[in-house]
């Protein structure tokens, strides 16, 4: 391998990985000077000269000329008599350089500094990438899945390099297969075994909140602010706005006319349902915005226990509670209170409807229990246990736990 060669080579690397031109010298200079040290013990009287944009190097040695017979070390001195070979008017006591071809390195040194070379540059590579991404921690990335795994997608982004999507940062319902397009967040970057390790999120709240970004000018312009959000993945997401400009319905412009501005977000999150609700200093307010779609009747607020009773209707208590209890779950952890729900004017009702239990018990049980003829709180509680193992399919187990729903709603 010749000087052009080298320096060929490692300018196509350089393009293709993205050094910048000083650090790609600094690199270069070091690796010659290393060989340099080990040929001559030192390298303090060397030139090293790279000129990147020919292609090619110098390396030049500093010799001091001293008398005839008077060489100690032929490495840093040279006889007077081969000095004035190379300049008739030199003198003793002044320098001369030598320029040193790169061939009389030797053939193993040569591989020695190839070798050296490779691995600073593979090393650089590392921790560039380390601080690209690094930088990048809460921002969208776009790539391409490259490998499914039961507990990982292998992504590559437009670089080709490799990105990490773990099964515990997948939507629920997400689905993808070799050679797709996809969008995450990226969540994490660490150093393992000296190699940089970028994780990426679809399940981030930060992820939810770029959508809005790239899908809603107002919010990527700051006229509107997200103040929060909350999400139970692939099922529900609350998310709390506020302008600044009175001239701005936060909520009507992110949701977009019909929808329209909401939809993209929605169908990139597996159809999550999206509560876009106005923020408010008013706590009572903001608890009750947080509920919907249910509707409110009166809220108390336990300031000092951080808790939130609220009565609702009957019909209402379901909607409030939500699918799997994501509603009440994330309404919770975006007002930061605790929040219980209750029936209006429960304790004055003599019996309950089955189906105002439909957010605590499992529907195939009520059937069950409709089966038989109970169609109300009281008619359930007032058969025995064991004779309602007997009349339905139901287990003693089941049957208790729906005792303890029921009579709660009496105590």
């Amino acid at each position: 391998m010749n000087s052009l060669n080298l320096i060929e080579s490692f300018t196509e690397f350089k393009e293709f990985k993205s050094i910048d031109r000083q650090t790609m010298m600094t690199v270069l200079e070091d690796v010659f000077r290393s060989i340099l040290k080990k040929k001559f013990g030192t390298d303090e009287h060397c030139d090293v000269i790279i000129n990147i944009d020919k292609g090619d190097f110098e390396i030049w040695v500093n010799k001091e000329i001293v008398p005839d017979g008077e060489v100690e070390d032929p490495n840093t001195e040279i006889a007077y008599s081969e000095a004035i070979k190379i300049e008739p008017d030199f003198e003793v006591g002044e320098d001369v350089s030598e320029e040193i071809k790169f061939e009389d390195f030797g053939r193993r040194n040569i591989l020695s500094l190839r070798q050296n070379l490779i691995s600073r540059i593979l090393e650089l590579e590392k921790d560039q990438l380390y601080k690209v991404y690094k930088d990048r921690i809460g921002e969208i990335v776009t790539g391409e899945v490259y490998q499914v795994w039961k507990k990982e997608i292998l992504i590559l982004d437009d670089e080709g390099n490799e990105l990490i999507l773990p099964k515990s940062e997948q939507i629920p319902s997400d689905y993808f297969k070799k050679g797709e397009p996809i969008r995450a967040v990226v969540s994490k970057v660490d150093m393992r075994n000296s190699s940089p390790v970028i994780i990426l999120s679809r399940t981030a709240p930060e992820f939810l909140e770029r959508l809005f970004e790239l899908e809603v000018p107002e919010v990527f312009d700051g006229l509107i602010t997200i103040k929060k959000i909350e999400r139970s993945p692939g099922e529900r997401a609350k998310v709390a706005v506020e302008s600044y400009d009175d001239r701005i319905d936060p909520v009507g412009a992110c949701v977009g006319m019909k929808g329209s501005r909401i939809h993209g977000i929605v169908r990139e999150l597996r159809n999550e349902n999206i509560d876009v609700i106005n923020y408010t200093n008013n706590t009572q307010l903001y608890i009750q915005r947080a509920l919907s779609p249910a509707k409110i009747s009166s809220v108390d607020i336990l300031e000092e226990e951080k808790k939130a009773n609220v009565y609702l209707k009957p019909d209402q208590v379901s909607l409030a509670i939500g699918k799997g209890g994501h509603n009440i779950k994330l309404a919770g952890r975006l007002t930061g209170y605790e929040i219980d729900v209750y029936r209006e004017g429960a304790a004055d009702t003599e019996d309950v409807d089955l189906e105002e239990f439909a957010d605590e018990i499992d529907g195939w049980i009520l059937d069950e229990l409709k089966a038989i003829g109970c169609d109300t709180a009281k008619s359930v509680l007032e058969i025995p246990v064991g004779e309602l193992v007997k009349r339905t399919d139901l287990e003693e187990e089941t049957i208790k736990e729906v005792f303890k729903i029921l009579q709660a709603e009496f105590e």
